[in-house]
């Protein structure tokens, strides 16, 4: 009795006196050891989930390879190597403007992220469209028809930056396809009027400027670019047909659909009446110049516009244009192969093409004339002269100018134009009567069009919602031709421009220069893009090194990287604009 047994405690006995407390130097070691050994604890476990996190990018890096990771990486936000929903919403968003179909494709397509498209499909339409197929009708004759006249002068050579070297070091067979084409291949030629039936709105679709797609673009920033190594066009489809035949009138070998995106052809009404449309569009499409044993030569005009005024039934066309803008100092930009591989060695130049246009000569007429009864009647007079028609006048109910329809056909083709982009000088006005910074790009070929040399800079950051946001807020927008502000500092006339293009162009490095400036001209702030695409081009190095830090503010590190040039312009800037 008394006794524990093994294992188990006895009641509490007063025991031995506690050990008395340590000196303070002690407490203060024993303290230290504590902390050491948790931050070794600590560092540790850092040690080992980096470990796990490197070995998760090694695993990644093998599986996308260094690109496919660069996009992976940029969605993934919270850099946890999954992506959640609300990380990927970015890409679904992006991808809503491509077609969920696919169909197969002759491998023409390629794409940047690794080469043709896999298992010889290809992304097809970008918006559903109107299933319509030009039909090889037999000819009617009792059905109108009109003439439309090619005029065409040829590319201005002195135009060329190459010109300026007297083209050193360019082959001449290289150039020879350019150099030959001196005329439209066909002068004029008969359409029937129901041949423009792919102009006409799609059904419900009626509202003044609102745009939709006649041939939709496949391409964007994810799916790539198509083949340059290629000498001949895909047979047309669909809407596609009027189109590559009105284009063949310059050129046997049109391309209705670009390599680079935006792609096809896009349209709006500008006014309606009781039984007519007038309709405004604007078509990208190229020329290959070349034929083999030569490499490739691509014309690429920075846009076909015009407008066509059409019966609703498509049976009477009352008048049809179609050009080249050549308001600007260049409007064609010329690509060619040194090579026969889509790796060969590529020359870029831009130049200047005075006339590219193609205009009906009348409203369309019937070629032959029946009577109430059904019978024929001879179209020509006894002179052998046609039938003079009179045609009433249209009363147009709603009409919208030609300045909003372009700039609305613009938006579709290229949504950074949410922002806009004054001209350069009136920029500047704006600028000091609102005492806002300016936002300008300075660049070889235009921003808006595919003569552009800044491809990149708009289908990416430009475009993106919070790049948009901040400009529309808090700056003036411009850009501008080299060769414009060139000119404008060589014209003495106005010496508040020539400072303006002169302290542009003092900033300006090849091929493209995005400044900050104050309303007087000076530049607060400037990047070049070459240097901006090199410090937004992540390797996995630069993962593992945490060069980038994502935020989910931004959609990728070139967004964020602009986001901070413009902040940072804001900075610079804002101090000194004059309260």
């Amino acid at each position: 009795m008394g006794r524990t047994r093994p294992g188990e405690r006895g009641p509490p006995g007063p025991g031995p006196a506690a050990p008395p407390a340590p000196p303070p130097r002690r407490a203060r070691a024993l303290a230290l050891l504590g902390a050491l050994l948790a931050a070794a604890a600590a560092a540790a476990a850092a040690r080992a989930f980096a470990r796990y996190s490197e070995a998760q990018q090694d695993s990644a890096l093998k599986t996308l390879g260094t690109e496919g990771l660069f996009l992976f990486s940029s969605l993934d936000t919270d850099r946890d190597m999954y992506i959640s929903p609300e990380e990927f919403k970015p890409i679904a968003e992006k991808l809503t403007v491509v077609s969920d179909s696919l169909q197969p494709c002759d491998g023409a397509h390629s794409s940047t992220l690794g080469g043709p498209l896999s298992a010889g499909l290809c992304l097809t339409g970008s918006i559903p469209t109107a299933n319509y197929e030009e039909e090889e009708l037999p000819p009617d004759p009792s059905e109108e028809t009109l003439t439309i006249e090619a005029r065409f002068q040829p590319l201005l050579p002195e135009s060329m930056t190459k010109s300026k070297d007297g083209f050193l070091g360019v082959s001449r067979l290289a150039l020879s396809g350019l150099r030959n084409w001196t005329t439209a291949a066909s002068p004029s030629a008969v359409f029937a009027a129901r041949h423009f039936r792919p102009f006409l709105p799609p059904r419900g679709h009626v509202e003044l400027g609102e745009p939709w797609w006649i041939i939709p673009s496949e391409l964007s920033v994810f799916t790539g670019y198509l083949s340059n190594n290629r000498f001949y066009p895909p047979p047309p489809k669909g809407k596609e047909v009027i189109i590559h035949r009105l284009l063949s009138m310059f050129h046997p070998r049109p391309f209705v659909k670009t390599r680079f995106a935006p792609q096809g052809a896009v349209a709006c009404l500008t006014a309606i009446s009781d039984f007519y449309y007038t309709v405004m569009f604007r078509i990208h499409a190229e020329f290959q110049l070349s034929e083999p044993p030569d490499f490739p030569f691509w014309f690429s005009p920075g846009q076909f516009t015009g407008h066509i005024i059409l019966s609703k039934d498509a049976t009477h066309v009352r008048d049809f244009r179609l050009f080249v803008p050549n308001h600007r100092s260049l409007n064609v930009d010329m690509e060619w192969l040194y090579g026969a591989s889509e790796s060969s060695n590529m020359e870029v130049d831009i130049g200047y093409i005075p006339q590219m246009e193609l205009e009906a000569l009348g409203p369309s007429v019937p070629s032959v004339i029946l009577d109430e009864d059904g019978n024929l009647i001879d179209s020509r007079l006894p002179s052998g002269e046609p039938l003079q028609f009179v045609f009433e006048e249209i009363q147009w109910q709603q009409e919208l100018s030609w300045e909003e329809a372009a700039r609305r056909l613009e938006v579709a083709m290229y949504p950074f134009k949410k922002v806009t982009y004054l001209p350069f000088t009136e920029a500047f006005n704006q600028a000091k009567a609102k005492n806002k910074l300016v936002h300008s790009i300075l660049l070889w070929g235009a921003l808006d069009d595919q003569s552009c040399s800044g491809r990149t800079l708009r289908e990416t950051v430009l475009e993106s919602s919070p790049i948009l946001a901040l400009l529309n807020e808090s700056f003036i927008s411009t850009w501008s031709l080299v060769k414009e502000l060139e000119d404008l500092q060589n014209n003495q006339e106005n010496p508040s421009h020539q400072k303006l293009a002169s302290l542009h162009l003092e900033k300006y490095s090849f091929p493209v220069e995005m400044m900050i400036c104050l309303p007087n001209g000076t530049v607060v702030h400037h990047i070049n893009a070459n240097y901006f695409l090199d410090i937004t081009s992540m390797k996995p190095e630069d993962i593992e090194n945490h060069v980038f830090s994502f935020s989910s503010t931004f959609e990728d590190p070139s967004t964020a990287t602009y986001m901070q040039f413009l902040k940072e312009g804001l900075r610079r800037g804002l101090p000194l604009l004059q309260p």
